[in-house]
């Protein structure tokens, strides 16, 4: 089996693994999901790192890795496992029409992407195409959610097919650029953690429809 296969296949896997997320119900269950996920995005980068001769990538495996697959599935783990809000463990959009959405989306974006002629990604064009889903998937993640810390997955979802699309289109790139983006990730995720926090102990609820208590 060609690389080339092998990193589409892998990109394919990205998707199940978001619809996973998007309809999960349990938060500590998507949090697993979110780190297999990761997981299989990093044996797409090692894929592309050996298609395409980027030793750097290798570095950013390695980084991936620590951050991704264990660093923030721990820490958004532990904010489920602290902050527990039964009502909402059920999305406001039915998982059958989740997965409808998410196949017109990748659709969409395949189509989109069918226009693009650069010669590096000429038989990788599937894998671009999830990359580029993975922002409307977040979008739909983070829409479909009434409980906050799960729309948070949203970003993660976003921040994932952003990462691939670099590594797909910038494999090239410094290692040390490639890695302060996944460092900033987790910094990200833990300011929104704490904020979550701040929101929790304040108002004893994660529905973002409660929230309006805030104004004023």
């Amino acid at each position: 089996m060609s690389n080339e296969i092998v990193i589409n296949n892998l990109a394919g896997m990205l998707i199940v693994t978001s619809l996973l997320v998007i309809g999960g119900k349990s938060p500590k269950l998507v949090t697993l999901l979110y780190s297999l996920q990761s997981l299989i995005l990093v044996c797409t980068f090692l894929a592309i790192a050996s298609a395409m001769d980027a030793t750097e990538l290798y570095t950013w495996s390695a980084t991936a890795f620590v951050t991704k697959v264990v660093l923030l599935p721990a820490i958004l783990y532990k904010a489920c496992s602290d902050m527990v809000d039964p009502k909402l463990d059920t999305t406001s959009i039915n998982f059958s029409w989740i997965l409808v959405i998410g196949a017109a989306l990748s659709f969409g974006s395949f189509l989109a992407v069918e226009a693009v002629q650069l010669p590096i990604v000429a038989n990788l064009k599937p894998a671009l195409a999830v990359s580029l889903s993975h922002f409307f998937l977040g979008l739909l993640c983070i829409i479909s959610q009434r409980n906050i810390l799960k729309q948070l997955f949203g970003y993660c979802l976003m921040e994932n097919g952003s990462s691939l699309m670099l590594a797909l289109l910038a494999n090239k790139a410094p290692g040390v650029v490639e890695v302060g983006i996944t460092i900033d990730a987790v910094f990200a995720v833990v300011f929104m953690v704490i904020l979550v926090r701040q929101i929790f102990r304040n108002l004893h609820t994660l529905d973002v429809q409660q929230l309006t208590s805030l104004k004023g």
